[in-house]
């Protein structure tokens, strides 16, 4: 695991911390392929129920590295469609948001332009009440073009979003509580403890229903009712072939909390 992304496990929970805390976890091309890495291995680990992304120091993510941008731009140095920013930027966001188990994003301090669109493409974000967010992208006169677009509306409404791209305001954490940007804020202090009390809470939970819901869920605006229904029904046939649904039937009938193991 490289140094620009590190990670701790505590049980079912993987946590990745973005570390570049001198830079405010700004994206440059070696921290976007690092967390790619090390959101695949976590992909590939069924041990891992429950992904925490967060940033070391005092800050989530600052967004694209600008002066990498800067830089490039500068020495004439053309981008890789394949290999450049923007391809890995995408492919993260995408990959992000398709995990297929619970993912959270502990946000401690400012999440913006690119670093806030990786947060909106977890399913819970859970904030420090010193915690910022804004649209960086129209600082620079510059489009969202980490997926902010098709994310925050979802999050905020379509007017909401608007303002908040067009004008570059940062919200705090009280008014992105209210607006529906973050599920939890916390005392600075307990945000870890906040943030991991949920995680362990969805790392314990079953983890094939939770998926499969999760899945059902992101994509229900692409289906009719009657299509909905449908991919419920074979959703909760492979649900029901889980070890988890077997369990939490036997708990039911012997009166118990049933104990989950992610199978």
């Amino acid at each position: 695991m490289t140094d620009l992304v590190l990670q701790a496990d505590d049980g079912g929970v993987r946590t990745l911390t973005l570390n570049r805390p001198d830079q405010r976890n700004a994206l440059n091309l070696a921290l976007l392929r690092a967390l790619r890495t090390a959101l695949d291995e976590a992909a590939a680990d069924r041990g891992v129920r429950c992904l925490v992304l967060t940033g070391a120091g005092k800050g989530f993510c600052a967004g694209a590295d600008v002066r990498e941008w800067e830089s490039l731009a500068a020495a004439g140095t053309p981008e890789d469609p394949d290999d450049g920013w923007v391809a890995h930027a995408h492919a993260l966001v995408r990959e992000l948001a398709a995990f297929d188990r619970p993912t959270i994003a502990l946000l401690n301090g400012a999440a913006v332009g690119a670093g806030l669109d990786l947060a909106l493409a977890c399913d819970f974000r859970v904030a420090g009440t010193d915690a910022r967010f804004a649209c960086a992208y129209t600082w620079i006169a510059y489009n969202p073009d980490a997926g902010g677009t098709w994310l925050l509306p979802r999050l905020v409404g379509l007017e909401a979003a608007k303002r908040f791209v067009y004008t570059g305001e940062f919200w705090d954490a009280p008014t992105a509580l209210a607006r529906g940007l973050v599920s939890e804020v916390h005392d600075r202090d307990a945000l870890v403890d906040g943030g991991m009390a949920l995680a362990r809470l969805l790392a314990s939970g079953p983890t094939i229903a939770q998926g499969e819901s999760k899945r059902l869920l992101d994509e229900a605006h692409t289906r009719d009712l009657a299509a909905q229904l449908v991919a419920e029904q074979l959703a909760g046939e492979r649900c029901a072939a889980s070890d988890d649904h077997r369990e939490a039937l036997r708990a039911a009938s012997e009166r118990r909390t049933p104990t989950f193991q992610g199978r």
